[in-house]
């Protein structure tokens, strides 16, 4: 019979098209995975990979092999993954991708108590201006906003992510504050460009009756994080765009004041994204259900 081992690295470098990106799920070197693979094509007598130096692909034969054991083997996974965690505490690494800004904020915050209640659970957490791809590069859960839902991906939502416009008192001091969106862009502009698109993120704002205008800044300073962007308008460098949760705390402590406070721009949800799975492992569970617990509060 053929190990879970082996069928594993089959199933997941048939789902990644890379050996390396199966070894990062499996926790494995590529060249462990590559001899997983070719132990089970020796001992079925079939190849399952077209390989080269740029491409692994599959072959006819591997597609059918994939589609027949794919969904037996995720079942035969969440059976033993459901018999750990019935063993004892959830435990293992729990890797976590971050907006930068808000996890620091809001998320790492919540970390001690996490680990007060689940000491055998080791956090790797990344803090990145990117949307990952989870299942692909082995992730348990990831916390941002404006990711794109992809197959076997589920989404919590977390926070509304308004995007309002912040100075910083000293900067406004001696200056007429604006009156509606338009008016931002007669004030220095702290603007962000977007990494993946390269172009400066624009917003159409709206108030609390249904009116659209856009919130058009100067291009004064243009940065590409939204803690730097926070901290430029705090120094006092002008008026910056960034949504709610990352400056409220500035805004009571008096670093930044909200300008156009009856205005605001959706920048949708802020969200919990974590892989479908019948029977998840216990400790991204357990990191589900807290993380909502603690926002819902």
């Amino acid at each position: 019979m053929e190990t879970l081992a082996n069928l594993e690295s089959f199933v997941r470098s048939a789902e990644t098209g890379s050996f390396s990106a199966a070894a990062r799920l499996l926790a494995l070197t590529p060249a462990a995975v590559s001899r997983n693979v070719a132990i089970l094509e020796r001992n079925i007598g079939v190849r399952l990979f077209q390989r080269s130096t740029r491409k692994l692909s599959l072959t006819e034969a591997g597609e059918r092999f994939l589609a027949s054991i794919g969904g037996n083997l995720q079942a035969l996974q969440s059976a033993i993954s459901a018999m750990s965690s019935d063993q004892g505490e959830p435990a293992g690494v729990l890797k976590v991708s971050l907006a930068p800004t808000f996890g620091i904020d809001h998320v790492l915050p919540l970390l001690p108590e996490f680990l007060k209640r689940y000491p055998l659970i080791k956090p790797e957490w990344h803090f990145e201006n990117r949307q990952v791809e989870l299942i692909a590069e082995g992730y348990d859960a990831a916390i941002g906003g404006g990711f794109e839902l992809t197959p076997g991906v589920i989404s919590r939502t977390l926070a509304a992510a308004h995007v309002v416009a912040v100075a910083s008192p000293a900067y406004m001091a001696g200056r007429t504050p604006p009156d509606s969106p338009p008016d931002l862009h007669r004030l220095n502009g702290i603007v962000m460009r977007g990494t993946r698109t390269g172009r400066i993120r624009q917003w159409v704002m709206q108030d609390g009756v249904g009116n659209e205008a856009q919130g058009i800044l100067t291009e004064n300073i243009v940065l590409n994080d939204p803690a730097a962007m926070r901290e430029a308008a705090i120094l006092g460098l002008g008026v910056t765009l960034l949504v709610l949760p990352d400056v409220a705390a500035n805004i009571q402590r008096g670093e930044l004041v909200r300008l156009l406070p009856d205005w605001h721009a959706d920048a949708g949800p802020i969200s919990l994204y974590y892989p479908s799975r019948t029977l998840m492992p216990a400790k991204t569970r357990v990191f589900i259900d807290f993380v909502v617990e603690a926002f819902q509060k």
